[in-house]
């Protein structure tokens, strides 16, 4: 068959249909804004996204599912002026309270979507616009095209490679598949099926995520999994106790995960 004639988009949706689990509404990710924000914060995944966009000082940039400030953060320190939309309010709170603690005026915060009328929304234009680790939509050729349109000059996405941030282990000890939905070749393809002439790079990242105890590691790893069985449920808790190790004064996996993510982005005009 020939690529061309692939319909992408339908092919995303349909692997995102066998996840299982869709990413969430707005509740969903309000309950994840406190440890969201916590394991992102001593990432270095942030300084090298910045490094791939090649952010010039006089930006004004949209942030696109920008969560607790993961980038808008360090954006607003190198660039005029950041939009930051998110569907969770909660998400929006942490960032702006952040913005007062460190003196931030040039973060605009919104709360919206990828299904929005960004018009509505209030979503305009700017010189660039990202979506980092935030492209979970019910279409995503419309996404895309969205985000396209609100960039002058340029575009930057990133998504995940192969299991991305899942824990296969974890899966495998409570008998489940593990279905991640589409990574970053199927979002290539899409773009290219959209015209897009896309750049490609890679993040790579160890993580190890840490807990204030065993019952919030079982609430926010119960969170990405979605609807539990009692049986996976009684895996999960086994699990953890075999596993989770006291450290620093916090709850670890005795392991560091690799990560890579996929950073695509491509220059207007």
């Amino acid at each position: 068959m020939n690529i061309r004639d692939i319909d992408w988009n339908r092919v995303c949706l349909e692997l995102k249909s066998e996840k299982g689990f869709n990413g969430g509404d707005s509740a969903y990710w309000d309950k994840r804004a406190h440890s969201f924000a916590r394991n992102t914060s001593g990432s270095d995944y942030a300084g090298k996204f910045l490094r791939f966009m090649g952010v010039r000082p006089n930006w004004t940039v949209l942030d696109m599912g920008c969560a607790a400030g993961t980038l808008a953060i360090p954006l607003a320190e190198r660039v005029k002026e950041v939009t930051a939309v998110d569907i969770s309010d909660r998400m929006l709170t942490m960032l702006m309270e952040q913005c007062s603690k460190l003196g931030i005026m040039n973060i605009r915060s919104l709360r919206g979507s990828w299904e929005d009328d960004w018009k509505t929304v209030g979503i305009g234009e700017y010189d660039v616009a990202i979506a980092s680790r935030s492209l979970i939509t019910d279409d995503y050729r419309s996404a895309i095209s969205k985000l396209d349109r609100a960039a002058r000059k340029r575009v930057c996405i990133s998504t995940f490679v192969g299991d991305g941030p899942h824990d296969r282990r974890i899966y495998e000890a409570m008998g489940r598949e593990l279905n991640t939905g589409p990574d970053y070749i199927y979002f290539c393809n899409l773009l290219y099926q959209m015209g897009i002439k896309a750049n490609l790079n890679f993040i790579p990242s160890h993580v190890r995520n840490s807990y204030e105890s065993h019952e919030e590691a079982f609430g926010i790893i119960g969170l990405r999994l979605g609807e539990m069985s009692q049986r996976e449920e009684d895996a999960l808790s086994a699990y953890l106790k075999r596993h989770l190790i006291r450290r620093g004064g916090k709850w670890e996996m005795p392991y560091h995960r690799k990560i890579n993510w996929a950073v695509l982005w491509w220059d207007k005009g």
